[in-house]
């Protein structure tokens, strides 16, 4: 005999359906910011789609004004290419060993993030037993963490043109810990938009190269970023559009 549905509850059946969720997937806690607008400048926005949290782009110029020069001047340099849209996929993209190489030439570096956990127990000393000082059992734990692309100063930079999304968990998960750490001030993620690029690809003669929704792209990072899934760092998200392009 089937359980009564508890008070209250509603029970689904052919009859009777679930009922359908509404509003958004996630809940909004962090407020997307716009210092970007006074520290980059105007060509440079022109060319890109930008969003943040927590003003990093201000953070940035404020706390790492050399390392935040670099990138605005990567930014400004950058043009898309045909190569970058018709050139088959597999491994490291084009267009991200581009703009890497463009980084390291600058004195960025790819940066692992590992951490170790100390575990430490104190036995205290029992004075019937004649024992006199604490005994000290103690236990080291490495967790293999994450790589970053480029890491200068106190900012780490990843690119993720058209990668799986769920490497944006891990870019924003690593930026959380090093922020959390104190290693880094600032996050930032270039990557690029959806529907400019698809149409440009479409243009290009490659109709399906840039159309799936499990990549990354700006509109996968930004729900990432206001859900608070990086804590309390500051994360500029940078998107690649088609006024980028360079025929």
């Amino acid at each position: 005999m089937p359980r009564p549905a508890p008070v209250g509850s509603i029970s689904a059946s052919a009859d009777q359906p679930a009922p359908a969720r509404r509003g958004p997937p996630y809940a909004a806690v962090v407020d997307l910011t716009t210092s970007y607008e006074a520290v980059i400048p105007a060509d440079v926005r022109a060319r890109f789609e930008m969003r943040e949290v927590r003003n990093a782009a201000a953070i940035l110029a404020a706390t790492n004004p050399s390392a935040f020069a670099e990138i605005v001047g990567v930014l400004t340099d950058f043009r898309l290419e045909a190569m970058d849209i018709t050139e088959p996929g597999g491994g490291k993209s084009r267009l991200a060993i581009r703009v890497d190489e463009t980084f390291r030439r600058l004195g960025w570096r790819e940066g692992q993030h590992d951490t170790h956990v100390t575990s430490v127990l104190s036995l205290q000393p029992y004075h019937p037993a004649d024992e006199r000082e604490a005994r000290v059992v103690e236990k080291q734990v490495l967790n293999i963490g994450y790589k970053v692309d480029n890491v200068k100063d106190r900012v780490a930079l990843d690119v993720e043109w058209n990668a799986k999304d769920g490497n944006l968990d891990r870019d924003v998960g690593a930026y959380r810990a090093l922020y959390d750490g104190g290693i880094i001030d600032a996050g930032v993620i270039i990557t690029r938009t959806f529907v400019s690029i698809r149409d440009l690809a479409v243009t290009l003669g490659r109709p399906g190269a840039f159309g799936t929704t499990t990549t990354t792209t700006i509109d996968k990072l930004v729900p990432r970023m206001t859900r608070g899934d990086g804590g309390g760092c500051p994360i500029l998200a940078i998107g690649i559009t088609e006024r980028a392009y360079a025929p």
